[in-house]
């Protein structure tokens, strides 16, 4: 005899409702309460500045713990080394040919607007080039930066702040676990817990993005007025447009050609870490739920482990952007324009310089003061004139950036094979909603339920 199941003696489970829409309707509305507040009272806009910082370093703090557990479980779930080893080697090839791209990009718009032409350095600025370049330099050379990747116990990586030494030590535990076959099962599976309660402790520090907003917006506004932004109206205009053509342009035909996939409805998918980002300034802010959505896009997890955390210090389209078109101004204000042959000269240096961009103090800034002084000393103190605005152009830098390694993770997955092409169109679509309460996909297979008993 069949009997059927009693609908009564299962509660239906309630359906959780997604209230974050109403976190990022606060986020905008803390943007322009900051605006308000660093115009009509620019003393209450800076001293209320630390709590963007605050905000900023708790998401920094996340990055390590996030890092770690996507890379080891995407690493230590793949079988075959060489399947890693592919995926960063194309994303290495493509990031330095991006970057290349950026840069030229870059030199060819600063010398079609000239943006510094007729301007003159003022007394107020003279002198921060030099601050600003030895804390570039503080950084070291290339063996030092191979030494900092290198981190002095195996858990300092995860508390250090530094991506690529969390990088590393996550590359060596998951190709330990990938030696170890059946039997690093058990440890996979308890770094999958621990996983979803670092994503958990990410959405709770999410909800105090609008205080983080205010903060970072009110100091902006209140340290630099209106005042500072129009004298140098023209760079930042130049520079955001380059920037939008660049993604829509370069980045969006690049994607439809290779992955079939439209830039519009990428960048719609990703609207909500856009806004993030252009309230804090910061791309990394945006890194942990990059890494969760675009698993949930359908790139494996091997693959959006390597290419996601490695393209934020290698892949900084934004940033190349900023640092030809900067110096091409700083030239021009200074009225010592570069030639063809010394701006060829500084698309090179600069290919190298940008690749260290995110492990520098200061980022964008400090290293187009420590490349202007390696390569046109006498153009350092023209830094000084974009102090004021970096701050506003580094929202676009930073979108940019991301945009680059949404980008670049789905083409890198294209060329491997190891995107779920169906599921990018579903997701896209609508039709499989990105969860926001948890953002972990549940990566074990649905047992059917029976209809009789």
């Amino acid at each position: 005899m069949t009997v059927s199941a009693d609908p009564r003696s299962e509660p239906a489970q309630p359906q959780r409702r997604d209230r974050t829409h109403w976190l990022y309707l606060a986020v905008i509305g803390a943007v322009v309460v900051g605006v308000v507040v660093g115009l009509v009272a620019p003393e209450v806009g800076k001293s209320v500045g630390v709590l963007g910082t605050m905000f900023v370093n708790l998401i920094k703090m996340m990055i390590g713990p996030i890092i770690f557990c996507t890379i080891v479980l995407g690493i230590g779930s793949v079988r075959k080394a060489t399947t890693v080893g592919k995926v960063g080697g194309l994303a290495f090839g493509y990031f330095l040919v991006m970057s290349t791209i950026a840069l030229t990009i870059g030199l060819v718009v600063g010398n079609l607007i000239h943006p510094g032409s007729g301007m003159h350095l003022s007394e107020s600025s003279a002198g921060k080039g030099a601050e600003l370049a030895e804390k570039a330099h503080e950084a070291g050379g290339l063996m030092d930066f191979v030494q900092g990747i290198i981190p002095e116990t195996l858990f300092s990586s995860l508390t250090a702040g530094s991506v690529l030494q969390a990088l590393f030590v996550a590359l060596l535990v998951g190709f330990a676990l990938q030696g170890m076959g059946s039997a690093g099962e058990p440890i996979l599976r308890g770094i999958e817990h621990l996983q979803k309660l670092v994503f958990k402790v990410l959405i709770m520090i999410l909800w105090l993005a609008p205080i983080g907003a205010f903060g970072a917006i009110a100091n902006v506004v209140g340290q630099t007025g209106w005042t500072a932004v129009t004298q140098l109206l023209t760079l930042m205009l130049g520079f955001y447009v380059t920037c939008v053509l660049f993604v829509f342009g370069v980045l969006g035909i690049l994607l439809r050609t290779v992955s079939g996939v439209s830039i519009f409805k990428l960048v719609r998918y990703l609207a909500r870490e856009y806004l993030l980002i252009f309230s804090t300034s910061s791309s990394e802010s945006a890194l942990p739920r990059l890494i969760a959505k675009m698993e949930h896009l359908g790139v494996d997890r091997s693959t959006v482990g390597v290419v996601v955390p490695t393209g934020y210090s290698f892949n900084l389209d934004g940033t190349a952007i900023y640092l030809t078109m900067a110096a091409l101004f700083i030239a021009d204000a200074l009225s010592a324009p570069m030639s063809v042959g010394q701006q060829i000269g500084l698309l090179v240096f600069m290919i190298v310089a940008s690749k260290g961009a995110a492990g520098v103090t200061g980022a964008g800034l400090a290293t187009l003061a420590g490349g202007l002084q390696a390569h046109r000393p006498d153009l350092l103190d023209g830094v000084g004139l974009i102090v004021g605005i970096d701050r506003f152009m580094s929202e676009a830098r930073a979108v940019t950036n991301f945009s680059g390694n949404a980008v670049a993770t789905l083409l890198v997955g294209s060329w491997t094979h190891t995107v779920d092409k169906t599921k990018v169109d579903a997701v896209l679509r609508g039709d499989d909603p990105f969860d926001e309460l948890t953002m972990v996909d549940d990566h074990a297979p649905v047992a059917a339920q029976p209809a009789h008993v």
